[in-house]
């Protein structure tokens, strides 16, 4: 796995991917097929998730972590459960796994019990609300792996909530690089006021 320098147990790969497949419940070793996996079981849990009429009420870290579960959990043993391991990306390491529980606890009070069910009363409302959650969450990344999807559902589902949603991802999807440089730059933002 080379987006991620990680410590600890799961930062194991599946024997016989060349470090490319983290360990998996399927024996996946080509890296393609992981990636058709999840998005074909992604693309499952959107359809839950949207259709469920809890998704317009008020959303919890619990809900999160039962997605992470419901998409992963017939791929990884670690799905649904916050990680127990660091990781960084190209020098920026995001929160120690130690703190997790007490970050999700904060973005449960401060950012998803404010902003939840998402009623904005304009346009920079919306964005200032999604942007928010989705940045927080990026920065807490509480799951070994698919946190930048389980983010896009929950800023998803706030778009549902709106009555706009969901949202359109095509640019980030073409520039993934700019997407990372951008939640840094909103990190340096938020730091400095």
């Amino acid at each position: 796995m080379s987006r991620y320098r990680i410590v600890g147990s799961e930062a194991e790969c599946e024997p016989g991917s060349n470090g490319l497949v983290l360990r998996n419940l399927l024996g996946i070793t080509d890296p393609e097929e992981m990636t058709r996996v999840e998005q074909g079981l992604l693309r499952q849990l959107y359809e839950d998730v949207l259709s469920d009429p809890v998704c317009h009420e008020r959303l919890t870290t619990a809900m999160l972590t039962a997605w992470h579960g419901r998409w992963l959990g017939n791929v990884y043993a670690w799905a649904g459960a916050q990680r127990s391991v660091n990781i960084s990306k190209d020098g920026f390491v995001f929160a120690t796994a130690a703190f997790i529980p007490d970050l999700l606890n904060e973005f449960q009070r401060q950012q998803l019990d404010l902003l939840t069910p998402c009623r904005p009363n304009s346009v920079d409302e919306l964005l200032n609300a999604l942007s928010s959650v989705h940045v927080e969450l990026i920065l807490i990344h509480p799951f070994r792996e698919g946190n930048g999807r389980i983010a896009r559902l929950l800023c998803d589902v706030m778009a549902v909530q709106a009555e706009i949603g969901p949202l359109d991802y095509k640019v980030l999807d073409q520039s993934p690089d700019d997407y990372f440089v951008a939640i840094k730059l909103v990190l340096v933002v938020t730091l400095n006021r």
